[in-house]
């Protein structure tokens, strides 16, 4: 997968401000056999062909760093040891892409797909239903790419240790491989490249047309109709031209070559030009052992070791506008990008940069930031710019500020506003409690416990170690902290930054001017380019029909290695074995009391000192128009301020006492009942035993006493939608399945109404309408219903129940606290009550029409509960149809990015989806057909026990301490459900999964719904059962006094 990601990558760095979430074990006397130093080799001891250079013992993150050299080729190696049973391992490379033709990500791909060693197709794919990891990928960035998993068992270690280096070292990059993950040209439905006679028509405009295909070049499709994407992308292609797109610009994608591509490899791909890392409890000298035999078959030879910069800014400053996409759910005045740059020092000086992740999370994070109240506040643009933050990735770092939704007229007037405010900071400072809040969030960083402690301290620090960065000492934070405190002590720490770097012309104002032609040129621009290729073609073999022969006769030959490859011998692959599972699950110990009325479960562990808050307070019958408002709600009262305190006051406190507030809906399914569910708000922090009471009295405030009267109440309001609308289209293209999943299963079952309602496309209309209201209208309708939801959104009476996470030693002072917490709340308070909920249209077939240039789509039927008997082969058959049938037909000859079929247990949903699909047509019928082609398929043993192997890496995941117990507290399933349901997995037969295929995928599937979002096909015809759909700004249908996206016939009455 590309590793681009706007919204995120602006805020990476290395190091980061707040390190990895800490994962400390119970004890100590583990620890020190672990991580003790006096355990491994000294400097300078060699062993199984590495040298250790140093070593380093990190008492604050409880682990020990040890770097060693590969002695024959020169891979760098970092081992962490830690009491950490969830082991990683990692191999990247140094690819500086030399053009925009995505070699880099294709050759990610087409790498894992075979090797000398496992000469099998896909073998990345085939190992995931025959391995228990809990992390499987492989990551494309700017300009290194990394090959990580994780896993629990010791074999399962080992075998996917030997996949990924073979992988990696000795692929077989073959022809068929890259057409099939990069790009070709073929029959845009698979099934017309039957053999038959060759169409002379090369132009056809059927379903037998040419078109460019190729899994990475769909998927860079499906990025570029991110416009947030687009945005970062071309930023990023001005301020660092040095770096090409790794990913692959769909333009340039089709300039690659076979050959191309296996030359990167050998430059690239070399444990000359390799970083590998292993982490948790494993053996070192195991792991050495293993690593060592591979790469002592290689021989040393120049590396990548360029670590290319940005262009200069000293003869700023710079502007450059170019034209982008037409976003349909913001106001069309609302539609420029635009933000300012300035380049930084080098990333290898650790407290300089820390310095400055702190000065940026000052300037930038929360509400009552200085350019939050500057930029955004003052009405210039509703949402940050996709490059905001300090990025600290690369060589040297680079700080952004910028703004999405800008009208044209205030385009000039966002620079001017960021440079006012950066020199209003420099004469007035920052208030020492703010700072104080920050360093609190770091100490809070290093106690919390996270399952996948080791994954996060991988990604945070390849980044910099592949630019130059020293990795240990972006793992001395106590050093780093200690070093900057003393700095901030001695004055004039932020000034000397602001001096330095920013107050200064030496900039680039980047900005993106929206286009109605802008994916009307995409699509000619294709259309050209195929046809100059088809020419290319033409010239090559004699003629146009020829050339549609050979196109096609490729397509055939590519499909007969597909097929070959569904039966293909697979004993070289090594694998687990459901007699690895244990039978029984270890067991979550919870206790239960009440305090007054509220029943509250306790989960007693070691938590490092602190205390792990949640609360649910359920609504019966609440009515549908209060229900589409809880989202605003819940980010309202952390924006609004009260009558006392404003929320850059209340911010204040949070970072100072917790380590976050947060409030959101809930909604669950009984694990019995189909039929029944429950809903409510859920409340939840986390903070050090000591700040709890603190915490209590935070949450009461923000909950009760947020001001919704006040005169700047319907202006904030109206920024939180107008930032929520301009995001939303960019949201939906990054992840379209689940929008169409939520769709899809809407009718299914009364929490698929609730869910879509409240985080569906339903939700994305009424807020895109609300926020292109005029401003003339007002919105103090939206602000009556948001003080209703207040009167009812908590209280401390039997509607409420809670759930403490702490340690043995603080249960008796938690008791109090929470006492006084419920004393303190509302008693007996009640959500209004309507007799019964509209029941959500039901659209058999429904499509919405949106600017991508790929589809997503979703197919789901209502199946079982929790409990029944028939839940447990149903997840099984989802994980046959997925890996032994859909990701062949769907992804490698469908050219879909992703695809696959799912069942949630606890929903009672079965389905179908694709990601990023070219032919949403092949798709529907290919997923039409699974239940016969599950129920006609001769199933083998080995065929149920990987499919088993794939539910259970799920299921015993390793779990965050915070996380436990939680399926009883949120879901209401017991351990006695849980362990049931696990026998119940690991006793599924291939008759079992015969007969829910039959039951619900052939006599069932007419039952079901399915969505499809893209741009509009002549394919979608009422004639056919399709419904059409918007997403627009426009009156919405109303049913039963609520906004739904229904369909036209859905709001004629249809149903």
């Amino acid at each position: 997968m590309i590793r681009v990601s706007p919204r995120w990558a602006s805020r990476a760095g290395a190091p980061s401000l707040f390190p990895p979430l800490s994962r400390r074990g119970p004890g100590g006397r583990k620890y020190a056999t672990v991580s003790d130093l006096s355990r491994f080799p000294h400097p300078g001891d060699k062993l199984h062909g590495f040298t250790l250079r140093r070593a380093k013992h990190v008492p604050e993150l409880e682990l020990s760093a040890l770097h060693l050299q590969h002695d024959k080729t020169g891979a760098e190696y970092i081992h962490v040891a830690r009491d950490d049973k969830n082991n990683v391992f990692s191999i990247g490379f140094k690819t500086n892409p030399p053009d925009d033709t995505g070699v880099p990500h294709i050759l990610e791909h087409v790498t894992l797909c075979g090797s000398k060693k496992y000469p099998v197709r896909d073998p990345f794919f085939k190992m995931l239903p025959r391995s228990l990891s809990n992390f499987m990928n492989a990551f494309t960035s700017s300009d290194h790419t990394t090959y990580p998993f994780a896993t629990t068992n010791q074999q399962d270690f080992n075998n996917l240790l030997s996949v990924y280096l073979d992988a990696t070292l000795n692929p077989l990059l073959t022809a068929s491989d890259f057409l099939q993950e990069g790009w070709r040209i073929g029959p845009e439905d698979p099934s017309k490249a039957i053999p038959g006679e060759a169409r002379p028509d090369v132009h056809s405009k059927g379903s037998d047309k040419l078109v460019f295909k190729g899994v990475v070049y769909n998927e860079m499709k499906g990025q570029m109709s991110d416009a947030s994407y687009l945005y970062y992308i071309k930023f990023q292609d001005h301020i660092f031209p040095s770096i090409n797109n790794s990913g692959g610009d769909p333009q340039k994608i089709t300039d690659l070559t076979h050959r191309q591509l296996k030359e990167f490899h050998a430059e690239h791909y070399h444990p000359s030009n390799a970083k590998i890392f292993t982490y948790g409890d494993m053996s070192l000298e195991g792991h050495l052992k293993k690593v060592g035999r591979v790469l002592d078959k290689f021989e040393r030879i120049p590396k990548d070791s360029e670590i290319r910069g940005p262009i200069s800014l000293e003869d700023g400053p710079k502007t450059i506008t170019l034209k982008g996409p037409v976003d349909p759910l913001v106001d069309s005045d609302m539609q420029f990008k635009t933000s300012t740059s300035w380049l930084m020092g080098d990333t290898s000086d650790i407290l300089e940069t820390f310095s400055f992740q702190v000065l940026s999370s000052l300037l930038l994070d929360g509400y009552g930031s200085p350019l939050y109240r500057g930029l955004i506040e003052a009405g210039l643009g509703p949402e940050w710019s996709p490059n905001t933050g300090f990025d600290g990735s690369n060589k040297r770092g680079i700080f952004s500020v910028g703004l999405a939704g800008v009208k044209e007229a205030n385009v000039p007037k966002v620079r001017e506003a960021i440079v006012k405010t950066l020199w209003d900071v420099r004469q007035k400072g920052f208030d020492k409690a703010k700072v104080d809040g920050l360093l609190h969030q770091l100490e809070l960083g290093l106690k919390h416990k996270t399952a996948n402690f080791g994954m996060g301290l991988m990604q945070n620090l390849k980044p910099g170690w592949f630019n130059g960065v020293d990795p240990f000492g972006a793992l001395a934070w106590d050093e780093t902290v200690a070093a900057f405190k003393e700095k901030y002590a001695k004055g004039g720490c932020f000034e000397e930054l602001l001096d330095q770097y920013l107050l200064n012309d030496k900039t680039l104002t980047f900005t993106m001017e929206p286009s109605t032609t802008y994916t009307d040129e995409l699509v000619a621009e294709e259309a050209t380019r195929l046809a100059t290729k088809i020419i290319e073609v033409t010239k090559l073999v004699g003629g146009e029909r020829e050339a549609y022969s050979a196109l096609r006769k490729q397509e055939l030959d590519l499909l007969e290695v597909q097929e070959k490859a569904r039966n293909q011998d697979l004993t070289c692959l090594p694998t687990l074995h459901v007699r690895d599972i244990p039978r029984q699950k270890e067991r979550k110990e919870v206790r239960h009391s009440k305090l007054n009325n509220v029943r509250v479960q306790w989960r007693e562990a070691p938590t490092n000192g602190l205390t792990y808050f949640r609360a649910v307070n359920t609504f019966d019958s609440l009515p549908e128009e209060s229900r589409v408002y809880i989202p605003l709600f819940t980010d309202a009262i952390l924006r609004l301020g009260t009558k006392n305190k404003t929320m850059e006051q209340l911010e204040d406190l949070i970072k100072l006492k917790t380590g976050g507030i947060r409030a959101g809906y809930h909604s669950s399914t009984s694990p019995t009942d189909l039929g029944r569910y429950s809903e409510g708000l859920v409340f939840s922090g986390y903070a050090l035993d000591r700040n709890v009471g603190a915490m209590y009295e935070l949450l009461r405030t923000i909950v009760l006493e947020t001001d919704f009267d006040s005169t700047e109440a319907e202006s904030m309001i109206r920024q939180l939608l107008q930032g929520a609308a301009s995001g939303a289209v960019n949201s939906i293209a990054e992840s379209g399945h689940g929008y169409a999943r939520r769709f899809a299963e809407a009718s299914l079952t009364p929490e698929g109404r609730l869910k879509e309602e409240i985080a569906g496309l339903s939700q994305v209309r009424l807020t895109a309408r609300l926020a292109g209201r005029a401003p003339v209208e007002g919105l103090q309708d939206v602000i009556e219903e948001l003080k209703t939801i207040q009167r009812f959104a908590i209280s401390g009476g039997s509607t409420m129940r809670t759930a403490i996470t702490c340690g043995t030693e603080s249960v008796s002072r938690n008791e109090e606290q929470l006492q006084q917490f419920l004393n303190s709340l509302p008693q007996g308070t009640t959500s209004p009550a309507t007799k019964a909920n509209t029941a959500f249209p039901s659209n058999r077939k429904t499509f919405f029409s949106l600017p991508y240039q790929v589809y997503y789509t979703a197919h789901a039927v209502r199946t079982v509960p929790y409990t029944h008997s028939e839940s447990a082969s149903l997840q099984v058959l989802a994980q046959l149809l997925t890996h032994k049938h859909l990701h062949h037909e769907i992804r490698e000859k469908g050219g879909a990015y992703g695809g696959g079929a799912y069942s949630r247990g606890l929903s009672g949903i079965f389905g179908f989806y694709s990601y990023r699909d070219p032919n949403p047509l092949n798709t529907m019928k290919i997923v039409s057909e699974s239940g016969v082609w599950a129920r006609e398929h001769e199933w083998t043993e080995r065929d149920i026990e990987e499919a088993k192997l794939s539910v259970f890496k799920s299921l015993d995941a390793p779990q965050s301490v915070s996380d436990e117990g939680m399926a009883l507290f949120l879901e209401g399933v017991t351990e006695e459900m849980m362990q049931e349901k696990r026998e119940r997995l690991l006793d599924v037969t291939e008759g079992d999964v015969r007969d829910v295929a039959q039951k619900y995928l052939v006599e069932g599937v007419e039952k079901g719904n399915i969505a499809v979002l893209g741009e509009t096909s002549e394919w979608v015809k009422e004639g056919d059962g399709w419904e059409a759909a918007d997403l627009v700004m426009a009156d919405p249908a109303v049913v039963g006094g609520e906004e739904h996206l229904t369909a036209e016939a859905a709001s004629r009455g249809g149903s």
